[in-house]
């Protein structure tokens, strides 16, 4: 089948396609050096909507190169290049196409039919340049390395090949040519590395400095000095050198060290990072065609598979749903936040306090019981805008302008008069919340949110001695509070909509994904966490090996082990949470003795990490007290998943959420679980495990699954 015919049944199965267009045009190189041929790839839109390939896109690019093929080969162009609109070049392959596909064969003519397109590129009679003027992934980078030579932007700011994250592999070109143009260690790096770690971005400059791209220039002029260098090499004036490949045991290594990266973040739980690695091994013999096979291959498999499929589902939530939040109301209702109170000057309000600060440019006050740690909290605030300044990513003007916003006085009278927003972050006790709240209530405007950033208290129960608890509203942010994008929203039972209203806009303005949550115990990070810690705990304290316990969860490649999550957490705080819980739903939820005793020892964590790495801590094994059962990993790990499914369709039956899919989005972004698990979910329901406890699926088949 032609690739013309390949293409046009794919666009069949995929009607909505947002459609790219590869325009030529024709421009004199400077220097007499020739007519050359520019493809620029655009879908018509801003650059909100980058550029992606479809079929029809493919088609599109396909039809461009038919054009510049003629012209090559009758000597009217010396060369060809490509590049993209204003700050995107092409950000890949369109997930939303692939999402439709039903059949294996439909799966291995979307890689087939970007090979068969971008290999064009590199069998054309003249060079081919590759001009990276803006947002470069997946497809993106993959047409660009099909070129003879790549310049890129200093002014990029992300490039990346992404397919392992989502549960896929550069098929497109990516896995086989990157270690040959590279190396396979700096490939290894880009492909499975970066991408495993929460799909980290290179920047212009760091393109260059791999070697991806032969030349740097500035955003301000790049397309014309990429032109000027493209003329120079065509004349010969300028030499390209570029590094020699290590194809003997430093080829080998860079595997083997893939494998221990994958292995540290999925424990072989997704195929997606082994498949890329098998073809960047084999690709150390520089057969291009055999690597492009083995990609379409693993390419079609890994489409027609769960993880893939909770890849796109995770990505959407995270990219449509977070910006849409279920359930809020009407943003027309909010009301303007022009200052902002915090209650509380430790590290977590402190943190809180510069959040504000950077996000809303408005001034923020901070309070607490004495100056001392006022002048601590506002001294954290302005050493971390420091460093801002000394990283260059404000300048000195802003600096001073952000330090002037920030204030702390003794006095909330003096302090929140004038406040709109006031968020306290005092300790996790009932009590001292609503004495604060009463405080806060007597001095702060009639129309001022009140914020409470508790984790685990009831908001009803904190506004209920308040004269207007209307207003009172959840706003639990997760640490650190500058990385973990989720903002918990808990809707009181007399909160009203234009506080809620309010706090959403907030959340926006703060860069937050932002769920609405009912006034339901620990909300629902806290909740799913403490029953998955205290389901560990349980089988430890009945006499699993701590080990053992610690193994049983690795196949789910979450970003740490439970007991390492309870150290960062602290143990304390695991113990508070869980004590919270036992008293709502006592059936279900433990406090361990043992948990009680490390907190009582004043142990941060059940491990020591003198080594270098985590080994237990002898003087915790003194203090465990273990039963005589002992379970294997198989049995801890379904005992555990049994315990999650039960609690997330109890807290759908309650109404906690609106739907499973923001039990997903709450766990991607407020617990860093991984997108190949869809967040839990889709997992849970891939596993049989959903079935065997609750009798049913959490979501419609063909939602983070294969279409039936």
């Amino acid at each position: 089948m032609s690739t013309a015919e390949l293409l046009k049944g794919a666009a069949e199965l995929f009607p909505d396609e947002v459609v790219t267009q590869a325009h030529v045009r024709h421009i004199e190189l400077p220097g007499g050096v020739g007519t050359f041929a520019l493809i620029t790839l655009d879908n018509g839109l801003d650059h909100t909507k980058p550029t992606t390939f479809g079929p029809q896109s493919l088609a599109n690019v396909d039809a461009a190169i038919d054009q510049v093929e003629a012209e090559a080969a009758e000597g009217k162009i010396v060369g060809v290049g490509v590049t993209g609109k204003p700050f995107i070049f092409a950000v890949g392959a369109d997930l939303k196409g692939v999402e439709l596909l039903k059949r294996h064969e439909d799966a291995l003519a979307i890689g087939k039919g970007g090979h068969d397109v971008f290999k064009r590129l590199a069998a054309l009679a003249v060079p081919t340049f590759a001009y990276y003027n803006g947002a470069a992934m997946g497809g993106g980078v993959e047409i660009g390395l099909h070129c003879s030579y790549r310049t890129v932007s200093a002014a990029l700011p992300a490039f990346s090949l992404p397919e392992v994250f989502l549960g896929l592999v550069p098929g497109w070109g990516g896995c086989t040519l990157l270690p040959n143009l590279i190396g396979a260690d700096r490939a290894v790096t880009v492909i499975i590395e970066n991408s495993l770690n929460q799909n980290k971005q290179l920047k212009g400059a760091q393109v260059y400095e791999l070697g991806i791209a032969d030349a740097l220039f500035e955003g301000a002029d790049f397309l014309e000095q990429s032109l000027l260098w493209t003329a120079s090499v065509l004349s010969g004036e300028l030499k390209v050198k570029r590094a020699e490949i290590d194809r003997g045991a430093a080829w080998d290594q860079a595997v083997e060290r893939g494998r221990f990266v994958a292995d540290s973040k999925v424990h072989g739980a997704a195929p997606a990072a082994y498949r890329a690695l098998e073809i960047i091994a084999a690709a150390k013999d520089g057969d291009l065609q055999a690597g492009y096979d083995a990609e379409d291959t693993a390419l079609a498999d890994l489409i027609m598979g769960g993880e893939l499929r909770s890849g796109i589902y995770a990505f959407n939530l995270v990219q449509r749903r977070a910006k849409r939040p279920a359930g809020a109301p009407d943003k027309s209702l909010a009301r303007p936040v022009t200052k902002v109170g915090v209650v509380g000057a430790g590290l977590m309000a402190s943190q809180l306090a510069l959040l504000f600060l950077r996000r809303l440019e408005v001034p923020v006050v901070l309070t607490d019981i004495d100056q001392e740690r006022i002048d601590k909290g506002v001294g954290y605030v302005h050493a971390e805008i420091d460093k801002l300044l000394g990283k260059g990513r404000i300048n000195q003007d802003k600096a001073n302008r952000y330090k002037g916003l920030v204030t702390g006085v003794l006095d909330k009278a003096d302090g929140f008069a004038d406040a709109d927003f006031v968020i306290e972050a005092v300790f996790e006790e009932m009590g001292v919340k609503q004495q604060v709240f009463a405080e806060i209530e007597a001095v702060a405007p009639a129309h001022a949110i009140l914020a409470t950033n508790t984790s685990s208290l009831s908001v009803s129960e904190m506004a209920s001695k308040l004269k207007n608890p209307e207003r009172v509203v959840g706003f639990h942010f997760f640490n650190p509070v500058a990385i973990l994008p989720l903002l918990e929203i808990v809707r009181g039972e007399q909160t009203d909509d234009a506080s809620l209203a309010t706090a959403f806009g907030v959340a926006k303005k703060l860069k937050k994904s932002a769920v609405l949550v009912k006034d339901a115990p620990a909300f629902v990070v806290n909740r799913i966490l403490t029953r998955f810690m205290g389901e560990i705990q349980n089988v430890i304290d009945e006499g699993t090996p701590v080990a053992v316990a610690e193994r049983a969860v690795e196949p789910l490649g979450l970003p740490m082990s439970p007991l390492v999550l309870l150290e960062l957490v602290g143990p304390a705080i695991g113990l508070h949470v869980s004590e919270t819980l036992n008293r709502a739903f006592p059936d279900r939820f433990t406090v361990s003795q043992n948990l009680a005793a490390v907190v009582k020892a004043g142990k941060r964590g059940f491990y020591v990490h003198d080594s270098g790495k985590p080994e237990l801590d002898p003087e915790v094994v003194a203090l465990l007290e273990q039963g005589d059962t002992v379970l294997t990993e198989e049995q801890t790990r379904a005992r555990v998943l049994d315990a999650v499914a039960q609690e997330i369709g109890l807290m759908l039956d309650e109404d906690v959420v609106a739907e499973a899919q923001d039990i997903d989005l709450c766990l991607l972004t407020g617990a860093g679980w991984p997108f190949h698990l869809g967040g839990i979910t889709p997992y849970l329901d891939r596993e049989g495990v959903s079935e065997r406890v609750n009798g049913k699926k959490f979501l419609e088949p063909g939602v983070a699954s294969v279409p039936v």
